[in-house]
């Protein structure tokens, strides 16, 4: 299904930049500019399900020069029990085809700093890569930790070879596991970025402990665990616009009660990690089960992604 703000783009290039990962080189066909992006940020790739029945929707870093408004890049590891969005991309997916792109979006913007502490585990790079780019061109002091199972499978070394001993490669088969000691005090006026897999990142949560939670953001491949919704009984939405009310069920999402009930939104990964169905909230507080809020936004309680998200309070209004 075509989406709202999605515009076709041809697979310009498509090369092989470690063992299982791809870069995509995507172009408007006519050559016309491609909307602004920030470094952090991801776009949409829709693509055939592995049975050919429908599409599917993926999410995907740009790793690109964000000053080229002629292409986006983004580099695809093949997963190994991948739904078929990466085996598609891998397997099928040729120079000169066509591709429905969502505009960039960013839930992990990089924000003002004296210092930025990166740390990339995998294809969790990709975003990174902008980020150092960004910091470069402010003149901002950095590092770089990238973790990955072999240098073979770790993207990008060689461009980032250029900037020595900024960047620390740590390759997990002749170095073992990632040391974060340098995380148990806080940096004045430093920041911590963090992309890869799930247990990086609960390694980085646990090691900065000591650093106030604003100064650590992390980006996610998949939701983590979440525990029991603080209602687990039904409870109502109403939209701010029509005054209309719409029960959500005890194994329902809002996501799904507002589709029942023919309200569209827009929504993607369907697990919190994607920022595609926030939705204002007007009154009543949200229960709030998504990978992308830091706390300071979960308690000003004035939106919520429903696809995950439901509400502590018995009615919950929304800005639809």
């Amino acid at each position: 299904m075509r989406r709202p703000g999605n515009q076709t783009l041809e697979v310009a290039r498509k090369d092989v930049v470690a063992d299982g990962v791809v870069k995509l080189r995507l172009e408007e066909p006519s050559g016309g500019r491609l909307p602004h992006w920030t470094p952090g940020a991801h776009i949409d790739l829709v693509m055939p399900t592995a049975d050919g029945g429908g599409s599917q929707v993926r999410q995907y870093s740009l790793c690109g020069d964000r000053w080229d408004a002629s292409a986006y890049e983004v580099a695809v590891l093949r997963e190994p029990n991948s739904q078929g969005g990466s085996q598609f991309i891998h397997e099928n997916l040729a120079v000169g085809d066509m591709l429905s792109v969502g505009t960039p979006r960013n839930n992990f913007g990089l924000a003002q700093a004296s210092r930025y502490e990166f740390i990339a585990g995998g294809i969790g790079i990709t975003p990174i890569m902008t980020m150092i780019a960004a910091a470069e061109k402010l003149g901002i002091d950095w590092h770089l930790l990238y973790g990955g199972r072999s240098r073979r499978s770790m993207a990008f070394l060689g461009e980032l070879a250029r900037y020595g001993d900024r960047v620390t490669v740590w390759p997990q088969d002749e170095s073992g596991h990632l040391k974060l000691d340098f995380l148990d005090e806080p940096t004045e006026g430093a920041k911590v970025y963090c992309c890869g897999p799930e247990p990086l990142l609960a390694a980085v949560e646990s090691a900065s402990t000591n650093w106030p939670g604003w100064a650590v953001r992390f980006e996610r491949f998949v939701a983590p665990s979440q525990p029991p919704p603080v209602r687990t009984e039904p409870f109502t939405i109403e939209l701010s616009h029509s005054g209309r009310t719409v029960t959500v069920g005890t194994e329902q999402t809002v996501l799904e009660a507002l589709d029942a009930a023919g309200v569209p939104v827009l929504s993607s990964c369907n697990e919190g990690v994607c920022g595609t169905c926030e939705v204002g909230v007007v009154g009543g507080v949200p229960d709030h089960r998504d990978s992308l809020l830091s706390d300071a936004e979960r308690a000003k309680g004035d939106r919520m992604f429903v696809c995950v998200s439901r509400s502590i309070t018995e009615r919950l209004v929304l800005d639809l």
